[in-house]
């Protein structure tokens, strides 16, 4: 009897300890491991801030992450490559940062059956880019956070306006990105009525950006740059035509500010990247579907200025811009 007793009892041991073990595996989550593919049009400061915003995210979520970064170095043949490489590897989720990436992704993910969630940004209009049909409607595996806040092309064009009444404006951008032939399109209905008039350069690569912007100096009395990935991969030769020729260069994001834009109402891209992030957490969780989230507007909005630029432009100071948050020209 004693003998049974103490079979049964070591019997019993093992049974706990494997139950001890069983909850250890299936409560250790962190021990899960998600891989995301990240695609990216090309480095500039701005999406790379939303970029790091997004990894950020995932890590104070502490999801155990492996990221397969992959820049198209604005080709859209490497976008598309890219897009495909990462459903055939089977991510778990792809991070898709700017609108060209975006649609690749939609694109190739559609084509293998639309299982692998998609969490974009840096896209200014998702609506009219046809990757979700309502910013309260998401797509089937696709959400994220747009780069335009609803108010800030009307607002930066209502300051050129105020502080550059009747100037001749200079537009740069690349015809074929969507994003920016709706910016365009918006800044001029924005301008509708108002003292403003336009003069337009477009380019299909970066080398072509210093060429646009020489041709427009003696035309214009004001650079406006969008958000527009081709020309402000190259700000830089935008900005030694403005400071040369001592033309006020208004831009559409703060991080054009460092490389030495004057003026923005913009937003922080690293505080999209974030919110992008937070969605993937969730996903990868399993807390949430890309249905259940709807796309969603920047949090906030602020005037930006890089005084060294207003300088440097040529600029008369005004004391309605001290409130502003001041951005220095990166060295």
């Amino acid at each position: 009897m004693k003998k049974w007793l103490v079979t049964g009892m070591a019997i019993l041991a093992l049974l706990v300890t494997a139950a001890c073990g069983s909850d250890a595996s299936t409560d250790g989550s962190s021990n899960d491991s998600y891989t995301v593919g990240a695609t990216q049009i090309l480095e500039h400061p701005s999406l790379d801030a939303a970029y790091d915003g997004f990894k950020a995210a995932l890590e104070d979520a502490e999801l155990n992450v492996e990221y397969d970064y992959q820049s198209a170095q604005n080709d859209q043949n490497n976008v598309a490559t890219i897009s495909s490489n990462f459903v055939n590897d089977g991510v778990d989720l792809i991070f898709a940062n700017s609108t060209p990436s975006a649609l690749g992704a939609l694109s190739a993910t559609a084509k293998a059956g639309g299982d692998i969630p998609i969490i974009f940004t840096s896209v200014t209009d998702a609506v009219e880019s046809d990757l979700v049909t309502a910013m309260d409607e998401p797509g089937e595996n696709i959400t994220g956070v747009v780069d335009q806040h609803p108010e800030a092309i009307q607002k930066t064009v209502g300051f050129i306006d105020q502080y550059f009444s009747g100037a001749k404006v200079g537009l740069v951008y690349n015809a074929g990105e969507q994003n920016s032939v709706s910016q365009i399109n918006a800044i001029k209905e924005a301008a509708d009525g108002n003292s403003l008039s336009f003069e337009e350069r477009t380019v299909g690569n970066s080398s072509e950006v210093q060429q646009a912007a020489t041709s427009l100096a003696g035309e214009v009395d004001v650079f406006y740059i969008i958000t527009d990935n081709t020309v402000v991969s190259a700000l830089d030769s935008v900005v030694g035509v403005a400071n040369e020729q001592k033309i006020p260069l208004i831009v559409a994001e703060p991080d054009s500010l460092a490389k030495g834009g004057f003026a923005t109402f913009g937003i922080d891209y690293y505080t999209i990247g974030y919110r992008s992030g937070e969605m993937a957490a969730e996903i990868l969780k399993g807390d949430k579907t890309t249905k259940d989230i709807p796309v969603e507007y920047p949090s906030g909005m602020e005037l930006f200025i890089n005084k060294e630029a207003a300088e440097a432009q040529g600029i008369e100071w005004n004391d309605d811009w001290d409130d502003a948050e001041m951005v220095e020209t990166e060295e």
